[in-house]
């Protein structure tokens, strides 16, 4: 059989600022003091516009989800509102910088945008999802204000099969440089690793924006996270006027610390430019060298060794913080999910925010970087509930003919430089058969398609013979800026994929639900690597990739629950996440502990036993029911066997770890007390415990969360509360209506509890607990000074939490 090998060497960068973003000048964030209204407002670029009565606002800022939710809007986007709407902000530019270029940097912009500064367009972005950045030096006025004026259009509110937000929902900096400085994105580097040998080759690409040519030195230099100089390098380079050049160099290094998913070793990479021995400009970032390895045979390797990607599709909002999400939530989102067993990321189905990548440097994660879900043609969105009723079709398909190559190149000028990117996705099923393309193979059967194929071949549908010339095209675009990596999508429609040339331009293949063709598909294209892109929770397809050793992981659908594609209402989004809108872990996510973590741990779930004797993987853990009813407990657990106790005693004899289920249960009847499940090794050695307790009538909130420190400029506290008993018992069948109320120098950013079909109001401090808990995320307001947050029901003792703000 012929194996197929992609050996990347790959050395890249995590990004800590904006001046790693965008690679040159001197940055901030001007996040604050922005207005806002959500509205067409005529002329609303002009300098001479009144908008003192504009709502005042910081960005990120999501409008959408501080909007009404209503039956009457579309269930794909969370049944909450889009529209149109301005921002606009004063900007003072200082005399002192005259001389220098102003550029305005947006991190995303929900969508079809159009950027003004005193009245002048400076561009359009129609990707809600895109980076990207505007010159406004021509019509920049030094020493005076300057209106910055944003339009948004999102009045195709449902315009995607999943939450999109609405809005400036990512950061926006101001960029001073000099005239002659590091192209935007401009520095590129990727290793190659022989045993103790590093080799960084290095691209730097300078602009020169000015009348003259430039004669200019870069300087490169490689430390270490305590400070050390490792290598460092000087180029001479001449800089045509109005043109940019590229210099190549390398820098050699010995026994380089590598980057794993246990040990994510940085360096900081310094790039600096100087023009008659003065520093004109400069560039910082953290790297660090790995290598990759893709075999069709074997799978995948990380620095030469084997492994399997243990991954979730995430999509990026967070609840009732909508899309505009704070680094500190994803720290603690992604810190969650790594916890479970989670090793890689797909992000479903756009890039993320600078910040996402950055985490995942840091924190050690694998991240398949997607660009699309849908090409040159419409997509179903459902509008009454997921899969039901008559499907809209707006979305992004119109501007794919003109943007999809820049879109995509800036995607991967941007994100090239990040440790944790191991692929490019360069769309997630569109191949769904008949959704919109068709072919003649759909008349054979459904076998190799993991979903609904909407009927057999259509002959006035979109011929799906067309996919392979538009991932050709979109392979190129990839290439052309980054040759480390490989190329992937996620294929719906396997069977029909496969009888074009779409699979083939791939370097690797994902699978959407489609384990039944891995074997198949092996022995009939022995040169494919395959994954499983998009799969559901159950045990069968982690054991297709568990006992194949071809098969180099999977990607669960989904991480975390997420706002849109929602079911008939009430239904705020699709729940089949191991951790809830509040980021709390699920029954399902320590089920999905048991099998991917290499800690010893047990969980106890319980639910009424019935004849079906039905396993569940989403058994909450509850002791309370009536007295001698029949109760399956269920116990998720790595260890090689469990037995069940209860105040003590042994009810549940020991079984061992069942190899099909990854289940262990008993059936008993019920007594209150505190059942307790037992794991065991093979020595019969106690390795874990979980324990439930019976739980009386709620008496207070409590929180384990009294120590918390936050950054001053924005930092986040998620502040977790429980309802207890007298006993401090955690109530989980409470559902008791809580208010937040916050002192100090902080702002309430939402309460989330995680019900998905709770459809009243997120926008105040009033919500209700679900499985007894609730979490309130409160945000610094840029002053050294405590926060009070103070947690209040009816008929229930209070707490309050403290909050140190440095």
């Amino acid at each position: 059989m012929v194996t197929k090998k992609i050996l990347l060497p790959v050395l890249i960068f995590s990004c800590f600022s904006a001046l790693a973003q965008i690679s040159f000048g001197d940055s901030k964030k001007i996040n604050d003091n922005w207005k806002f209204t959500l509205q067409d407002a005529p002329n609303a670029q002009s300098v001479t516009l009144n908008d003192s009565d504009w709502q005042s606002v910081n960005v990120p800022h999501d409008w959408s989800v501080k909007g009404q939710l209503s039956p009457t809007l579309a269930s794909c986007t969370g049944y909450l509102p889009g529209g149109i709407g301005w921002y606009r902000k004063s900007l003072n530019i200082p005399q002192s910088k005259s001389g220098e270029k102003v550029y305005l940097y947006f991190e995303g912009v929900y969508n079809r945008s159009e950027v003004f500064i005193n009245g002048h367009s400076l561009g359009k972005r129609p990707n809600g999802y895109i980076s990207f950045a505007y010159d406004a030096t021509p019509f920049i006025k030094y020493g005076a204000d300057n209106i910055i004026a944003v339009r948004v259009d999102h009045s195709q509110s449902a315009d995607s099969r999943w939450y999109t937000g609405s809005g400036i929902y990512r950061n926006v900096w101001l960029v001073y440089s000099n005239p002659v400085h590091i192209a935007q994105w401009g520095v590129y580097a990727y290793p190659e690793v022989n045993k103790n040998k590093g080799i960084l080759n290095l691209e730097v690409t300078v602009e020169n924006g000015a009348a003259a040519k430039a004669n200019l030195t870069v300087l490169n230099e490689l430390i270490t996270k305590d400070g050390k100089t490792v290598v460092k390098s000087s180029n001479k380079v001449e800089v045509a006027a109005n043109q940019n050049s590229t210099i190549a160099t390398k820098l050699n290094v010995s026994n380089p610390a590598l980057w794993d998913l246990e040990h994510p070793n940085l360096y900081q990479l310094k790039t600096t430019v100087l023009k008659d021995g003065k520093v004109i400009d400069h560039s910082s970032m953290q790297t660090g060298f790995r290598n990759f390895t893709f075999d069709a045979n074997n799978g995948f390797a990380l620095n030469g060794k084997w492994m399997k990607m243990k991954g979730v599709c995430l999509h990026h909002d967070a609840g009732v913080l909508g899309s505009a999400v704070p680094r500190d939530v994803w720290r603690t989102r992604l810190k969650t999910l790594k916890e479970i067993g989670v090793n890689a990321i797909r992000t479903s189905h756009n890039p993320q925010a600078p910040d996402f990548y950055e985490l995942c440097d840091e924190l050690g994660l694998l991240v398949l970087n997607e660009a699309y879900d849908e090409w040159e043609f419409p997509k179903r969105k459902w509008l009454t509930g997921w899969n039901v009723g008559t499907p809209g079709f707006e979305g992004s398909f119109d501007i794919f003919a003109d943007w999809a190559e820049q879109d995509l190149s800036d995607i991967v000028r941007r994100d090239r430089n990040h440790l944790s990117v191991f692929a490019w996705s360069i769309g997630n099923e569109v191949d769904y058969p008949n959704d919109p393309y068709s072919h003649p193979v759909l008349d054979k059967g459904k076998e190799g398609f993991g979903q609904a194929a909407y009927g057999g071949y259509k002959k006035e549908a979109p011929d799906a013979m067309r996919l392979g010339a538009i991932a050709k095209r979109l392979v190129a675009a990839v290439k052309k800026y980054d040759k480390s990596r490989p190329t992937t999508a996620g294929l719906a429609g396997v069977a029909m994929s496969n009888e074009t040339e779409y699979p083939g331009s791939l370097d690797i293949a994902g699978y959407n639900y489609t384990e039944s063709k891995y074997q198949s598909d092996h022995e009939k294209y022995p040169n494919r690597v395959i994954y499983g892109s998009e799969n559901v929770h159950d045990m069968e397809p982690w054991l297709a990739v568990k006992n194949n050793k071809h098969i180099f992981g999977q990607f669960l659908w989904t991480g975390i629950d997420y706002l849109g594609e929602s079911g008939s209402w009430p239904s705020r989004g699709f729940y089949s996440g191991l951790v809830d809108l509040a980021g709390i872990i699920k029954p399902r996510g320590y089920f999905r502990q048991s099998l991917w973590s290499e800690k010893p741990m047990i969980y106890a779930g319980t639910y009424p036993a019935n004849d079906k004797k039905e396993l569940s993987k989403d058994a909450w853990s509850i002791w309370n029911y009536n007295p001698g009813q029949m109760i399956r407990v269920v116990a998720y657990t790595n260890a090689a066997k469990a037995r069940l106790e209860l105040d003590g005693k042994v009810v549940g004899e020991a079984k061992p770890y069942d190899e099909k289920t990854g289940i262990i249960y008993w059936d008993i009847p019920f007594a209150s007390g505190k059942l307790e499940a037992v794991g065991l090794n093979n020595e019969n050695q106690i390795v874990s415990k979980y324990a439930i307790i019976s739980s009386q009538q709620p008496s207070a909130l409590v929180s384990n969360d009294t120590n918390i420190t936050i950054d001053k400029e924005k930092g986040v506290a998620k502040i977790v509360v429980q309802v207890v008993d007298e006993k401090g018992l955690p109530v989980m069948l409470s559902d008791n209506e809580v208010v937040c109320t916050v002192t100090g120098p902080g702002v309430l950013l939402g309460l989330e509890a995680g019900n998905n079909s709770d459809m009243t109001d997120y926008t105040d401090n009033v919500q209700r607990v679900f499985h007894g808990h609730i979490v309130a995320y409160v945000q610094a307001t840029d002053v050294a000074q405590p926060i009070t947050v103070k947690f209040t029901s009816q008929w229930l003792k209070p707490v309050e939490v403290k909050v140190t703000v440095k």
